[in-house]
């Protein structure tokens, strides 16, 4: 039988190739992160299970832009590890569309898919403009009930009314991350109310004293819905807590906080306010005219294809 003589330079590379194997099998076995800070200490408090979870509420109406809306949103979904999705359709039914996006994405166990319809009278119709009418109200107050009926209230949890057409930054899950239990965190949100950025503004104990609102700035809180987010456990305490349609314009975001919280008891986040993670930005309305031509003679474009 004749000798196999083995190298030190092949053990080398079987021990090389061994490491790898075993850093693969780590990798493969717990979810780790290259990404910045922020997001590494995210995915090493959710190796801890001391992560809070947040819960995301998305009011979604059918449209042409809905799916490419949504599917901007998912990609964030896929990177912040404690983020669960409730949307909420605006519709008699829920639809394959969002459930199917939904799974493509890989988000089998992180959402809830609800559904009611907005009552005729407070639908916007035809050219309306979009602030005329508040929107939102049956779907973001159907997630709440959902939340008070289904959600663990031994855990500390996070709530954030999460429009479909707004951009986010992951950065800004980090920092809602940081809500402590009973408390409303708050931060800037650019190009909003007529301002590059709207934001509260902080006295020297770095406490809300005001803010630069200059579109109403009357209101008991004149921020956006995506100026702040809400520790799970005051929506528990505060039943009564819900949206209204029997209020003024611009003042859902006061109708919710006012039973939550007061000014002074805001927990600012965001670099004590002087970071924009998030922007209330718009999509330009579909122009379809080729397609409403198709429509016309009985064809379509998306004949057979989900857009």
């Amino acid at each position: 039988m004749s000798e196999v003589r083995i190298r030190p330079r092949q053990v080398l590379i079987l021990i090389i190739v061994f490491i790898v194997l075993l850093l693969m099998v780590h990798r493969n076995g717990k979810r780790t992160c290259d990404g910045p800070e922020y997001l590494q200490a995210m995915y090493s408090q959710q190796q801890a299970d001391t992560l809070p979870k947040i819960y995301a509420i998305t009011p979604t109406y059918a449209r042409p832009a809905q799916k490419a809306e949504l599917t901007r949103l998912s990609h964030i979904f896929m990177l912040v590890p404690n983020l669960h999705w409730i949307l909420i359709e605006d519709s008699n039914t829920t639809t394959p569309l969002v459930r199917n996006l939904l799974l493509r994405a890989g988000l089998e166990n992180r959402f809830t898919q609800l559904n009611i319809k907005t009552p005729p009278e407070f639908k916007l119709q035809g050219k309306d403009p979009n602030w005329i009418k508040p929107r939102g109200v049956e779907q973001r107050n159907l997630a709440l009930t959902w939340l008070r009926a289904h959600a663990n209230v031994d855990r500390h949890a996070i709530v954030f009314f999460m429009d479909d057409d707004n951009s986010y930054a992951v950065e800004l899950f980090a920092e809602m991350s940081k809500i402590q239990p009973g408390r409303v965190g708050i931060w800037p949100v650019g190009l909003v109310g007529g301002l590059m950025v709207e934001r509260p503004l902080l006295d020297s104990e770095n406490r809300v004293a005001g803010f630069n609102a200059a579109w109403r700035p009357e209101r008991p809180f004149p921020i956006d819905m995506a100026a702040f987010a809400i520790s799970l456990d005051l929506f528990i305490k505060y039943p009564q807590a819900v949206f209204s349609y029997e209020v003024q314009r611009g003042y859902q975001e006061s109708e919710i906080l006012r039973y939550l919280t007061t000014r002074d008891q805001l927990q600012p986040l965001a670099n004590n306010c002087r970071d924009v993670l998030v922007w209330h930005t718009r999509t330009e309305k579909t122009k379809l005219n080729a397609e409403d031509a198709l429509i016309r003679q009985h064809k379509r474009s998306d004949e057979g294809i989900e857009v």
